[in-house]
């Protein structure tokens, strides 16, 4: 296997993540994680369009997520408080402060723009690569770690969430961690167990600390039913160190939760139980769904990799019986596996039965789920799979044919709803998609058309995986070179701009107002506090229009025959993109 030395499955219990590098660069590990590491770097943008790549800062911050973690960092960096995090200067008790941190230092590195605020969103995808590269290296081998962190690269959902200024890609690098810390303990000799166990608990704890209670919930739906069902508790409880590790856990998350609870008393306690329980029971901001809502979501996110995944966990865990009484698994790469699949469809329920239900909340199953495909894939190249493989053949025509045609007839689909879509964002009245959708829903179909004819071929079988792997590469280009530029003039920059052109005029004790729909981002392009308030509150304008100092309006120019009488003859600073900016005196 790429001539490396790699343990087979009966090596020694006390395994290692470290990668014997050998002196020269010409090693299969290191080329291996070079390539990796630099598609992510150019996929994710952070060369900076020096090499025709996807400019990371290139696109504006979008609401609500977005612009509100951003805006919660910067705010975090100018008042210099580290514990209590706000959101247009009022407290945010909706995430830990974790994420924060890190995008106040990355702010402190490179300024406060879209770049720094995606920057540790990018870093955390390519940190998530590198532990998958080393975790299957150590355990399969070179070829199969490469494949999966292609695999795990080149989809919809990683590119998308690891450009995005969103705590998930923090989170995941964590609960990942964690996970494979787990498998690592348990497998190691006692003398080397309590490291990795550790590592695992204290990932936990980092977990927690980026995303409550769900950053030892994910990793322990996976490691629980497999001690269950494996029969392992009783090796997990000689070796997992429980008590010490629920200490580790506490040590590490406890104080700034303890901190917060001091500072905001039942304000924060309560507001801590609304977003992990209260999620959990009940749908939060309209984010519901049916039972059935994170099955496209898979299969399209994970495209073209999902379309293999259901026969894996099929094959895998039918045989769950078998280990139940107590039979050993004939190899390490069979008992992985198991644990694999058990983690995904652990995640999958879990998400499933929360109440709230949101594309990217599913993530972290995405890199147990690469490794299962890149062991489908070595054994499908062998001809070692089960007769029903082209179920999955068709299950990948199936996504692909979709995908791609409803790419092509989406301008179709967006102007029977332009009415609608006008009254939050003018100026989508004028956008022209031209021949964008359609070629972008060509490379879908040709893509997955070429994938299926590479399968088929026992000579060509090879080619399959550059072929699919090709066609994310370019569909990426297109997307973040022709749709999200077209995205961002219509949709999101035209209120950005007026924002920041507010923030510089405005003074200190002056007031900026946005009227219509909430838009926290335009708090972080203004770098001041904005009021909210809809065209007919009548108390929140007297509040507004009595107090002292220059005002400044943002709003979509159509609801200026909605706003009070008293800004009827408010200066008009400037119009653009269907959205006003109007001033209570003139700017000179």
């Amino acid at each position: 296997m790429d001539n490396l030395s790699v343990p087979s499955d009966s090596s020694s219990t006390s395994p290692s993540l470290s990668i014997p590098l050998q002196s020269k660069f010409s090693h299969p590990a290191f080329v291996h994680i070079v390539l990796v590491l630099m598609l992510g770097i150019w996929l994710f943008g952070l060369e900076g369009g020096w090499l025709g790549g996807l400019e990371m800062g290139g696109l504006g911050l979008t609401d609500r997520d977005e612009g509100s973690n951003a805006e919660a960092a910067r705010e975090m960096l100018e008042t210099g408080d580290w514990i209590s995090p706000t959101l247009n200067y009022e407290p945010r008790f909706a995430k830990p402060a974790f994420t924060y941190w890190l995008i106040s230092g990355s702010y402190s590195l490179f300024g406060i723009n879209e770049f720094a605020a995606r920057f540790p969103s990018a870093i955390s995808g390519l940190c998530v690569l590198l532990l998958q590269y080393v975790f299957v290296y150590r355990w399969l081998g070179a070829r199969l770690a490469f494949l999966s962190s292609l695999m795990l690269l080149l989809n919809i959902e990683f590119l998308a969430i690891n450009r995005m200024v969103i705590t998930d890609p923090e989170l995941v690098v964590f609960t990942t961690l964690a996970g494979y810390c787990f498998w690592q303990g348990l497998h190691a000799s006692t003398s080397t167990s309590r490291w990795w166990f550790s590592s695992f608990y204290l990932a936990m704890g980092f977990g927690m600390l980026v995303k409550g209670p769900v950053g030892i919930i994910i990793p322990l739906v996976g490691a629980i039913p497999y001690l269950m069902l494996t029969r392992q508790g009783k090796n997990f409880w000689q070796k997992g160190m429980s008590l010490l590790g629920i200490g580790l856990v506490l040590l590490l998350a406890a104080p700034w939760y303890i901190a917060m609870i001091q500072i905001h008393g039942d304000a924060y306690w309560v507001a801590a139980q609304a977003n992990t329980t209260g999620r959990f029971m009940n749908p939060m901001e309209g984010h519901g769904g049916t039972l059935f809502f994170y099955v496209p979501i898979l299969l399209l996110g994970f495209f073209p990799w999902s379309a293999f995944l259901p026969s894996i966990l099929f094959q895998s865990l039918k045989q769950w019986k078998t280990y139940w009484k107590g039979k050993e698994f004939s190899t390490k790469e069979a008992d992985l596996e198991f644990f694999l699949s058990l983690w995904v469809v652990g995640l999958l329920i879990f998400f499933t039965l929360s109440a709230t239900r949101l594309p990217h909340y599913i993530y972290p199953l995405f890199p147990p789920s690469a490794i299962l495909v890149a062991l489908w894939w070595r054994r499908f190249r062998s001809m070692v799979v089960s007769p029903d493989w082209r179920i999955s053949r068709r299950l990948l025509l199936g996504i692909g044919y979709v995908l791609g045609i409803a790419i092509m007839v989406a301008p179709a689909i967006f102007h029977q709803f332009i009415t609608q879509i006008t009254k939050e964002f003018p100026a989508a009245v004028q956008v022209d998609f031209g021949w964008l959708p359609v070629i972008m829903g060509l490379v879908i179909v040709l893509g997955t058309l070429g994938t299926r004819l590479c399968l088929d071929s026992e000579t060509k079988r090879s080619w399959a995986l550059g072929v699919a792997a090709g066609m994310m590469v370019v569909f990426g280009l297109f997307l973040v070179k022709g749709a999200l530029p077209v995205f961002h003039m219509y949709f999101l920059e035209p209120p950005q701009q007026l924002a920041a052109i507010a923030g510089f005029n405005l003074g200190k004790d002056d007031h900026l107002l946005q009227v219509g729909r909430k838009r926290p981002s335009l708090s972080f392009y203004a770098q001041r506090k904005v009021h909210f308030l809809g065209p007919r509150d009548e108390k929140k304008w007297e509040t507004h229009l009595t107090a002292s100092g220059k005002k400044m309006i943002i709003l979509q120019t159509p609801l200026r025959r909605e706003i009070p009488e008293a800004v009827s003859d408010w200066t008009v600073v400037l119009e653009h993109g269907g959205f006003s900016l109007l001033s209570s005196e003139p700017l000179l």
